[in-house]
């Protein structure tokens, strides 16, 4: 099991947090604009934990060298069923540098767009405080 999806199963931010690269490109399922940056992600990703219920991985895929993974995965978002991907690439120093995510169906990204803008005050000020 990658130290990724370890840590997002056992809800450890901390050990989320440092699998990120400084530098992090967030790439959102709801966002037109990435985000960019360890803080803003980290926030990000605490939100995320906040507002999926049932989350499971149900497929990990990586290619040969461990630079890339993809983590399909289930949920639910305000009683909507979420169907989704992480894609994960990790640079020379095994820390994620570009992490972008996908979901669907639409229903569930739009309830996932409402129940994330209900956090954004606090994903900005978490972003802001570290």
């Amino acid at each position: 099991m990658h130290p990724f999806r370890k840590a997002v199963e056992n809800r450890d931010t901390e050990a989320l947090e440092a699998l990120l690269a400084p530098d992090v490109v967030f790439t959102s399922p709801v966002a037109f604009k990435p985000y960019q940056g360890k803080a803003i992600t980290a926030a990000i990703l605490r939100g995320v934990m906040r507002v999926f219920e049932d989350f499971t991985y149900v497929r990990e895929i990586a290619n040969p060298d461990g630079r890339d993974h993809a983590l399909v995965f289930t949920a639910t978002v305000d009683g909507r069923e979420i169907q989704g991907c992480d894609f994960l690439h990790f640079d020379e120093a095994g820390r994620i540098d570009d992490f972008t995510v996908m979901v669907r169906p639409l229903s569930a990204a739009k309830a996932l767009s409402e129940a994330m803008g209900a956090q954004f005050d606090r994903i900005a000020r978490e972003a802001a405080d570290a």
